[in-house]
């Protein structure tokens, strides 16, 4: 017998050693041990076209999932039904039922259109509680405000929102424009901090002309504590037929304009004051 024949019939009774144990019930790494033969593509070849012992093979985690999948789309369920409820993707969701039938729509598109839009009226709902939520404890975390701390407020709203004086239009005055009534009113409590006198303070208006002048008038009188009659005549903004106005219905009330008379020495501390400021907060960043 040559060599060639010799180690052919090696194999051949490895072989057949392997598939008797391997119908027995032996892994891989079984008969490896048991046959002493350490070399895996020789130990493949010795059992090969046998299946391995049904104990062996890792379960697939997938086969649940495939069959609940498979459960709800007979139940007539959709696609992206199935997916929130098993959090698995389309495409597996097709695979695993694309031979069943696809399901009788469960609602009229007039159906499925107020459900839509009852989902978004839910959402919304939440989403706007969860803003009031942060808005509420956000304001409770202020607290009270000491003199000083609102004396720092008032500076950064008037050098943010107020007139400024300016290298090539020198205008020393203290001029503040807003439409927010909060702002305004935290303005004004800012110059009562001051002590600027109600008798040193001027008002006007200014608004689009199509809008209720009388009505901004009550408003702004309302906010201030005072009487129509002392503010001054309006300002009026003309109407432009090429441009559609956003700032209209009942809550549009124009822009209050607060001028304090013989004010260029407040002016110059203001300016002052806010170079305080940020004289500090630039040295935070150094």
């Amino acid at each position: 017998m040559n060599e060639i024949t010799s180690r052919q019939a090696d194999f051949e009774n490895l072989r057949e050693q392997a598939i008797t144990l391997r119908r027995a019930g032996l892994s891989l790494r079984q008969i490896r041990d048991e046959l002493k033969i350490y070399n895996h593509d020789l130990l493949s070849a010795l059992v090969k076209g046998e299946p391995a012992p049904t104990w062996t093979k890792r379960p697939n985690a997938k086969d649940d999932l495939r069959e609940r999948a498979r459960e709800l789309r007979l139940q007539g369920w959709t696609y992206d039904q199935i997916q929130l409820e098993l959090g698995c993707s389309k495409s597996s969701i097709s695979l695993w039922v694309r031979d069943l039938p696809k399901p009788e729509p469960r609602y009229t598109p007039e159906e499925q259109q107020a459900l839509m839009h009852a989902g978004l009226a839910r959402l919304r709902s939440a989403q706007n509680e969860e803003r009031e939520r942060v808005r509420l404890a956000a304001h409770q975390e202020i607290g009270e405000l000491s003199d000083r701390e609102l004396f720092l407020v008032g500076v950064a709203l008037y050098w943010a929102e107020g007139s400024k004086s300016k290298p090539h239009a020198r205008r020393e005055r203290v001029i503040f424009v807003n439409s927010d009534t909060s702002v305004i009113e935290t303005f004004v409590a800012w110059l009562d901090l001051l002590g600027v006198e109600p008798e040193h303070r001027r008002y006007r208006i200014l608004i689009h002309e199509s809008a209720d002048v009388p009505g901004a008038h009550r408003h702004w009188a309302d906010v201030l504590g005072v009487d129509v009659d002392v503010f001054s005549r309006p300002t009026l903004k003309r109407h432009n037929p090429k441009t559609v106005r956003k700032n209209t219905g009942d809550d549009y009330h124009g822009c209050l304009v607060i001028g304090v008379n013989r004010s260029a020495r407040l002016y110059l501390r203001i300016e002052g004051w806010w170079n305080g400021i940020a004289s500090y907060a630039q040295g935070r960043l150094r």
